[in-house]
């Protein structure tokens, strides 16, 4: 199977890949968000895994965007603990470093770490594992890099410290993608909380809108785990709103709430029902 993803081979979204499809899986790398879209729509991928939320970051905005454009399903989500390393080429000691490689995120995420370096360079790069495999190919004897720890092995790089991050609870949420007509995949691993279904949905303007749609769901004791507004493109000052709620698309209480949410709508699309 051969599942896309934004980053080089080795990335955290590489990881969350192999935790849901196993090690049998070809990824393939892709430069931007949008390009793993469209390589899983045009039919060059078999699925897709996308990060959606950071629990010290936040939503990553244009994945909710490229959901709403592009008619793809979500089918699985996973809660990934991001543990950062530093790894070097072999041979590399601890005080050969004078530069360290790493996505700005990741370099911002080990402030404590770096802090007690005072000399090193903080150097950004487009992507963690990227920066291990720019070290391994150029044989950096100076400079180290911060990524996860399948980077490492995919490139045959040396950890020197492990789980270097500030904050040990930090997770990354990626959803599972596939597109509509394909049939539906045996997982590594999936959630056994029941379920969770991911919609989008647009009111009007209006006093009240927004609690007549939240409504639907309060009614019906339906729990909303998660609500990410974003711009409605072409109607200044009017929004999409992203929801995430615990249930099932089968369950007759589902159907009435999302049939009574229709009804105050002017936009109303699901993404997908899956385990939590």
């Amino acid at each position: 199977m051969t599942v896309a993803i934004q980053g080089e081979a080795g990335s955290f979204s590489h990881e969350a890949a192999l935790r849901l499809l196993g090690a049998r899986i070809r990824v393939q790398s892709c430069q931007r968000f949008e390009d793993v879209f469209r390589t899983l729509q045009e039919g060059s991928a078999d699925a897709a895994v996308i990060p959606i939320e950071n629990t010290l970051h936040g939503s990553v905005h244009e994945n909710y965007d490229h959901l709403l454009h592009f008619d793809h399903r979500i089918v699985a989500e996973l809660n990934l603990r991001i543990v950062h390393n530093l790894i070097v080429c072999p041979g590399v000691r601890f005080r050969d470093i004078r530069r360290v490689f790493s996505h700005p995120v990741a370099l911002n995420q080990c402030l404590r770490f770096l802090g007690a370096h005072p000399d090193w360079e903080r150097v950004p790069f487009y992507d963690t594992a990227g920066s291990v495999k720019m070290l391994l190919e150029e044989r950096l004897a100076d400079a180290g890099a911060i990524a996860s720890a399948v980077s490492a092995e995919i490139y045959g790089g040396r950890i020197l410290r492990r789980s270097i991050e500030d904050d040990r609870q930090n997770y990354t949420r990626f959803f599972l993608l596939r597109r509509p007509d394909q049939p539906p995949l045996k997982l590594k691993e999936q959630g056994k909380k029941g379920w969770k279904t991911s919609i989008v949905f647009s009111t009007r303007n209006q006093p009240g809108s927004l609690f007549r749609a939240l409504s639907a769901f309060a009614l019906r004791d339906l729990s909303l785990t998660k609500i990410e507004s974003r711009p409605l493109r072409g109607r200044p000052w009017e929004y999409l709103f992203y929801v995430d709620f615990l249930g099932n698309v089968e369950d007759e209480r589902v159907k009435r709430a999302l049939g009574h949410l229709e009804e105050l709508c002017d936009l109303l699309r699901v993404f997908g029902c899956y385990r939590a």
